[in-house]
């Protein structure tokens, strides 16, 4: 599909070159800023390292460009579902300190990513509609829910850190309270300007709200003299992004293995794919509403899926989060008009290369628990609204009794059993103990029934992607919804045709 040569943000734009190698970096640039601040909030919250991030999101969008026929213009960007999984698996230390278990969880994350590849095969062999009887919203919705509210603990510890003398033992005052640092402002601060950006933002402000939340939070605080910015004085310009200790490749190389531990971080990690493969689905239905081409049959999801599953895969087997495409630069796109992936691909570019530089990444890491505490508090509560409108968008039904006991349950056990005295379904095989988090019975609970229960009522649509409604897009809504991108392609299109008839007659009439 080929336009003539037009102004940005005017008229569709599939084609960028005839636009000039400057303008085209220039929107390369601000996809990457697009991304940029939700994508490093993950390693901030988890302890993974940033810079690694960095890279596999550049080089995770590469290879998805490249399985998806160098068709779809997505960006990959680090995943907020799996925030659970590497909490229950490899929780950071009270002082923020990394888990050594990390490589664990990430093994985890990397299983889910290759249940993408399975989701992909069944989608190839027996086609979307029959596969995703088996995954719907009653089951997808409820698990969402369950994620965000699972995390709700972590954002308001990094609000409330308790306060610590010059030795770092924690401070309680005569009573035996804890006493608290006083930066809870720095955390609404950040929640002030996701908020604000958010609802009243126009343009490119509407599109990146998390980014400019994390700096004013950032610059309050540096202000305010919360910040020791020695680290980033010692921090060298240039610097290999990947570290060994950090991958999945040193727990088979270290030593003795916990076998118990790696089967807990599949069973406990995998379920939460099935969040993200729906999530998946939504976002490529989104992007085709948004520009006027079907990728859900070309070049179909069997090979985006693929695409997302590979990408999440070798992101983390290196030491990065899962990668997920992101709403973020779907916004940018309602907002330029221009729909060349080679812009997306430049945008990786700029990213994988800005990973080489240790001392950029310092200067993320010294960021105030505050800041990522706000930051969290809005992206976890999202996370649980957004499962909401998986159920409401989809239309439910829960005049149904298979649906409600199907939510009822994947919500009591996934979080019931995170919350009660033992945290966890140990299962013993001969000397090994296998822990199930409260995500993983609810999941597999709520799959099981949804397939054994008669009433099956959801159906899909790979034919027309403005009516897939998975509900879920575990992103701040950017830009404009569904039903504003459906309504302006609508609008565009009578506008052509307008056009189109007025040339015809102003042609009947030089005649």
């Amino acid at each position: 599909m080929t336009e003539k040569k037009t102004g940005i943000g005017s008229e569709a734009i599939y084609d960028a070159r005839p636009l000039g190698a400057g303008k085209m970096i220039i929107l390369g640039l601000q996809h990457m800023f697009a991304m940029f601040g939700a994508t490093v909030v993950v390693p901030l919250i988890t302890g993974l390292d940033v810079s690694t991030t960095l890279l596999f999101a550049g080089l995770g969008t590469l290879l998805f460009h490249l399985i998806s026929k160098r068709k779809v213009p997505a960006f990959l960007g680090s995943s907020f579902a799996f925030l659970g999984g590497y909490a229950a698996i490899a929780p950071l230390g009270a002082d923020g300190t990394p888990s050594e278990l990390l490589p664990y969880a990430c093994f985890g994350v990397a299983c889910a990513g290759l249940m993408y590849l399975i989701l992909a095969a069944l989608f190839r062999a027996f086609g979307a509609r029959k596969v995703m009887k088996y995954f719907p919203p009653v089951v997808t919705g409820p698990i969402i829910i369950a994620i965000g509210l699972n995390l709700a603990p972590s954002a308001l510890n990094n609000i409330f850190s308790q306060a610590v003398d010059e030795a770092g033992n924690p401070v309680f005052n005569a009573a035996g309270a804890p006493v608290l640092n006083h930066t809870w402002w720095i955390a609404v601060v950040a929640i002030v300007i996701v908020v604000i950006c958010n609802i009243w933002g126009k343009g490119m402000v509407k599109i990146v709200p998390i980014l400019l939340g994390v700096l004013g939070s950032y610059l309050c605080a540096a202000v305010a003299g919360y910040i020791d910015f020695t680290p980033v004085k010692e921090a060298a310009w240039f610097g290999i992004p990947i570290h060994y200790e950090n991958t999945v490749f040193s727990i088979f190389t270290g030593g003795a293995v916990d076998s118990a531990l790696l089967i807990s971080s599949i069973v406990t990690i995998v379920p939460i794919s099935l969040a993200t493969m729906m999530e998946h689905i939504g976002d490529i239905s989104a992007i085709s509403s948004t520009v006027g081409v079907n990728y859900i049959k070309d070049p179909g999801l069997h090979r985006t899926l693929t695409g997302d599953g590979l990408a999440t895969a070798l992101a983390s087997v290196f030491g990065a989060p899962a990668n997920t495409t992101y709403g973020e630069n779907t916004g940018v796109l309602t907002l330029t008009k221009v729909y060349d992936p080679r812009v997306i691909r430049i945008a990786a570019v700029f990213a994988a290369i800005l990973a080489f530089c240790p001392k950029f990444a310092a200067v993320i890491e010294v960021m105030p628990s505050a800041t990522i505490g706000g930051i969290s508090l809005v992206l976890y509560g999202m996370i649980s609204a957004v499962g909401i409108r998986n159920l409401v968008e989809t239309g439910v039904d829960f005049s149904k009794s298979r649906n409600v006991l199907i939510t009822a349950l994947i919500l009591v056990l996934s979080i019931g059993i995170s919350y009660c005295n033992i945290g966890a379904i140990n299962i013993t095989f001969g000397t090994m103990n296998v822990s199930l988090s409260g995500l993983a019975v609810g999941s597999l609970v709520g799959i099981l029934l949804n397939a054994v229960l008669p009433g099956k009522d959801y159906n899909f649509s790979a034919s027309e992607p403005k009516k897939v409604k998975t509900g879920v897009d575990l992103q701040l809504q950017q830009g404009e919804t569904i039903s504003e991108v459906n309504e302006r392609v609508r609008v565009s299109r009578k506008k052509a045709m307008e056009r189109a008839e007025r040339q015809v007659a102003r042609d009947r009439d030089d005649d």
